[in-house]
């Protein structure tokens, strides 16, 4: 089973103009990696020494939260069925192909832990420390959290190619799309926030 790193997030937010940072990536229909078709990603960190995002609409297989806390033992097998609802009710996502032992939690910005909670924008912030889990278990977490299991990453230059080859959209990020919206919805929503029709979606489609 996947587990949860203990180490905090190693990021530096540089908030220069032309980074994606807190801005959603739309795969384009005819996306060659199946890893990604229709994926969704929020992006935590962007800059010339690369890119990470969380993919957001891609439910991990065979896992629900309760499980992963009682694997990783934050929980008692006996304490899952006390678990308060919202915690019980966090999704848990299949965040991408990279390092997938790893667990990253995107969630409100009213939760913080000093030296490991990186705010990526005024809404969401990203934690990935088992204290997280334990503050949600306990009742003690943010309003609203998804797990991600890996994540998506892209070399320095190689997610600017992949944008200049019209392998994505860009679409601003949203809580309510991060947190509210059907994970088989966000696809099709995000495409709409940027005035897209998704019948309408070719595979020839490009940036405007």
């Amino acid at each position: 089973m996947a587990a949860f790193t203990q180490k905090g997030v190693e990021a530096e937010k540089d908030g220069r103009d032309g980074y994606l940072d807190g801005q959603l990536l739309l795969a384009m229909p005819g996306m060659p990696d199946d890893r990604f078709a229709r994926s969704v990603i929020y992006m935590c960190a962007h800059s010339d020494e690369g890119a990470m995002g969380i993919i957001i609409n891609r439910a991990a297989p065979s896992v629900n939260f309760s499980e992963l806390l009682v694997q990783l033992e934050v929980i008692a097998p006996d304490e899952a069925i006390r678990l308060p609802s919202k915690a019980g009710a966090v999704p848990v996502l299949k965040g991408g192909p990279v390092e997938t032992g790893r667990g990253f939690v995107l969630h409100t910005n009213d939760f913080f832990i000093d030296n490991s909670t990186l705010p990526i924008d005024t809404v969401v912030s990203l934690t990935a420390t088992v204290d997280i889990l334990r503050a949600i278990a306990s009742g003690a977490g943010p309003g609203q959290a998804v797990l991600a299991l890996g994540y998506a990453g892209w070399s320095p230059g190689q997610l600017e190619e992949e944008l200049q080859q019209n392998g994505w959209l860009t679409c601003p990020a949203d809580a309510s799309l991060i947190f509210d919206t059907p994970l088989e919805s966000k696809y099709d929503c995000a495409l709409r926030k940027l005035g897209i029709d998704p019948s309408f979606l070719s595979t020839d489609f490009g940036h405007a």
